[in-house]
């Protein structure tokens, strides 16, 4: 494993030069799919939400319903980039086995369920994602990059992602552990949500993914963490 002060120096591995573009697993469009759904419909309620605490108290506003066990991950504005660019940059770039998107998900999944008082919405599920991600790889992976570069690739600055990842672990109560039977549950729920809309898909259990070397700079929004004092752009 890369040791937590230690940014990566050697070259990441080129992709096959037979592959024009490096091959999306299946899983991410899977996770992709259930959470734009998911975002959409919470998007709608804190709407609905906003609207009736307006009549009361206007300073309430888009934060209506969002609930404060989130708080630390919401930003002002969502992203430009959507959920299946995100995933997929993230893929391309930290080498992390498809499996880290799927527990991913389940650590997401189990802070809804901890925390139901707060909703994944377009505000937070960015950070969420690229939190539960880098967490899921140091669970799984032999090898993996350090904060610095899942900062780097996820848009914001190391010290945000540091202070993401603590907040996800209390939130989580450092419950991280995913056994295979869960695991499997979490695949096969996965699978199940892509049948029911059509789409039939398989989740990998573990392949190798391709990267390349050439990491290009994003600005996925143009706005301030919402938690003062600790305000930063969610750029590189």
């Amino acid at each position: 494993m890369l040791a937590a002060g230690d940014y990566p120096t050697h070259q990441i591995r080129q992709p096959d030069p037979s592959q024009a573009e490096t091959i999306t697993p299946r899983v991410l469009t899977i996770i992709s799919s259930v959470l734009e759904k998911l975002v959409a419909r919470n998007d709608r309620l804190v709407e609905v939400l906003s609207e009736q605490v307006n009549g009361l108290n206007s300073s309430n506003g888009r934060s209506a319903g969002l609930g404060k066990s989130l708080h630390a991950f919401h930003g002002v504005r969502a992203p430009n980039i959507s959920i299946p660019k995100y995933l997929e940059r993230i893929y391309k770039y930290t080498n992390c086995s498809p499996s880290c998107f799927v527990v991913g998900y389940v650590y997401i999944d189990r802070l809804a369920h901890k925390h139901p008082d707060s909703l994944v919405v377009s505000l937070n599920v960015h950070r969420l994602l690229v939190t539960s991600v880098m967490v899921a790889s140091k669970i799984l992976d032999d090898a993996h990059y350090n904060n610095a570069f899942y900062a780097r690739v996820g848009g914001m600055s190391n010290a945000e992602l540091n202070r993401l990842e603590l907040e996800l672990l209390f939130l989580l109560d450092f419950g991280v552990t995913v056994s295979s039977r869960v695991f499997e549950s979490y695949c096969f729920h996965l699978e199940k949500e892509m049948l029911i809309h059509g789409g039939g898909q398989k989740v990998e259990r573990g392949i190798s993914p391709v990267s390349i070397d050439d990491l290009t700079e994003i600005s996925a929004e143009d706005t301030q963490n919402c938690s003062p004092p600790q305000s930063t752009k969610l750029t590189p």
